[in-house]
């Protein structure tokens, strides 16, 4: 059963995931990839909220809509094109950018 939970909400996750990425895309062109930045912030934020939820709001949001939706692995290649293609600053700003809002997010979340 919860297995079938958290396939319920990575079900809902990942669509949620491709659908914000492409829409972000659509509507700029920025030397870092915001889509992913403001995704992983979202995430963060959600996981950070119902983190300390009982029963299956945790499988359901967390595990499964969360971490479906969030990328790690987008972010690492995304961080590595940048740093690929020269462009150092872009990395780092990328990267501490992704470590402050995703926190800041998660504590929010939490403090909610």
């Amino acid at each position: 059963m919860r297995g079938l939970l958290i396939a319920l909400g990575a079900g809902v996750g990942a669509p949620a995931r491709y659908l914000i990425d492409k829409f972000v895309k659509e509507l700029h062109s920025s030397y870092l990839p915001l889509e992913t930045l403001l995704i992983n912030t979202l995430g963060s934020f959600l996981l950070g909220l119902v983190i300390n939820s009982h029963g299956n709001i945790v499988l359901i949001l967390g595990t499964g809509f969360a971490g479906a939706f969030t990328t790690w692995s987008t972010f690492a290649v995304e961080t590595h094109g940048l740093l690929h293609t020269n462009r150092k600053s872009a990395a780092i700003s990328y990267l501490a950018l992704t470590l402050v809002f995703g926190i800041a997010a998660a504590a929010l979340g939490n403090a909610l």
